[in-house]
């Protein structure tokens, strides 16, 4: 099965505006990690104390490193002409907002789901939560893309629009992170993984058409 040829297309230009601007996959890994190996310099090497705070502050680090590539999601689209030709297409201009969103995760947001391991292993974390917090990060990694993706739609004729992005996405990264949280501890079993699973769905349901609505009236 293959993407229609507009979805295809904003598909790979996404890929490349994520890879190529700002740093590509360099700018958030480096604040991902940089975060989680500067905290032992100010709390202490207790390995107690990382492990306890370890989980909490990947999350942080996470959610952080979410809302550095999202000011370039769509503002060169609105720039260029792109978001008044997508408007124009008979195809969702929510569909095409929601796989530029996808591509950003894929080159910014995965990465760093790929680093936890050994993030978790200089914070302390247990190895018997290496794979929740795997998981957990994926899910929220992606849910944090998305609720930014929106964000990044409402600020998208805002020149310079890191921080609204940031005041705007934030409050809707809350869940995510108390569930997050709370299914590191628990484990795959728990019930808490669920909640979380439950709430990038929300997201995935809700964030592409809320991109889409925001993108027409950018574009507008």
């Amino acid at each position: 099965m293959t993407l229609p040829s507009p979805l295809l297309s904003a598909f790979r230009q996404a890929l490349s505006e994520a890879w190529a601007g700002g740093a590509g996959v360099l700018l958030p890994f480096g604040f991902f990690a940089g975060t989680a190996v500067l905290v032992p310099f100010t709390m202490g090497s207790d390995p107690d104390l990382l492990a306890k705070i370890g989980p909490g502050v990947l999350w942080l680090a996470l959610a952080l490193a979410s809302l550095v590539t999202l000011e370039r999601v769509f503002q060169a689209d609105l720039q260029d002409g792109a978001l008044d030709l997508w408007v124009q297409e008979d195809g969702s201009i929510s569909q095409i907002a929601a796989v530029k969103t996808l591509a950003h995760w894929l080159i910014s947001g995965l990465p760093l789901v790929l680093l936890t391991p050994l993030l978790g292993m200089m914070l302390q974390v247990p190895a018997t939560q290496t794979v929740p917090a795997m998981v957990a990060y994926a899910l929220g990694g992606l849910t944090f893309f998305l609720w930014g993706g929106v964000a990044a739609a409402l600020s998208a004729s805002v020149a310079r629009g890191g921080l609204l992005i940031a005041l705007i996405a934030l409050p809707f990264y809350l869940p995510t992170v108390i569930f997050g949280t709370l299914a590191l501890d628990e484990g795959l079993g728990g019930t808490s993984i669920l909640f979380l699973a439950a709430s990038t769905l929300f997201a995935l349901g809700v964030a592409p058409a809320a991109m889409g609505a925001a993108l027409r009236l950018a574009a507008d």
